[in-house]
């Protein structure tokens, strides 16, 4: 039987590919981006550990109804690199999940560097 490729199979697959290479340590921790249709989070996490240091989400940030997808994304990256520099952490290893470099995952990952985030 043929597989039925789906657009969640595909960037699945590219999400593992990209994993291949990405390792987040204590002192560099990768920063995941995971976004559905409505919402936007990232993480930090530490692979050698297997723990998530800090976790950020348009919805723990309660951003209100008329906030655009982008606005909130560079919200969400803003807050990150604030909770980081809180932690003592500068430099993340850019984890985009498999998602194209693109529109909210970009304007979170600007937003991110803009408040000190090394990667």
């Amino acid at each position: 039987m043929k597989q039925i490729k789906t657009s969640a199979l595909i960037r699945q697959r590219r999400h593992r590919r990209l994993r291949q290479g990405l390792r987040g340590t204590a002192l560099r921790p990768r920063l995941a981006v995971w976004r559905s249709l409505k919402h936007i989070s990232a993480q930090l996490i530490d692979d050698a550990s297997q723990t998530t240091l800090l976790a950020v989400s348009d919805k723990s940030l309660k951003l209100g109804a008329k906030v655009t997808p982008q606005l909130a994304a560079a919200k969400v990256g803003a807050a990150v690199a604030a909770a980081a520099t809180a932690q003592k952490i500068k430099q993340v290893v850019f984890d985009r999940g498999g998602y194209a470099y693109h529109g909210r995952v970009k304007a979170l990952a600007e937003a991110a560097r803009a408040a000190g985030l090394e990667f």
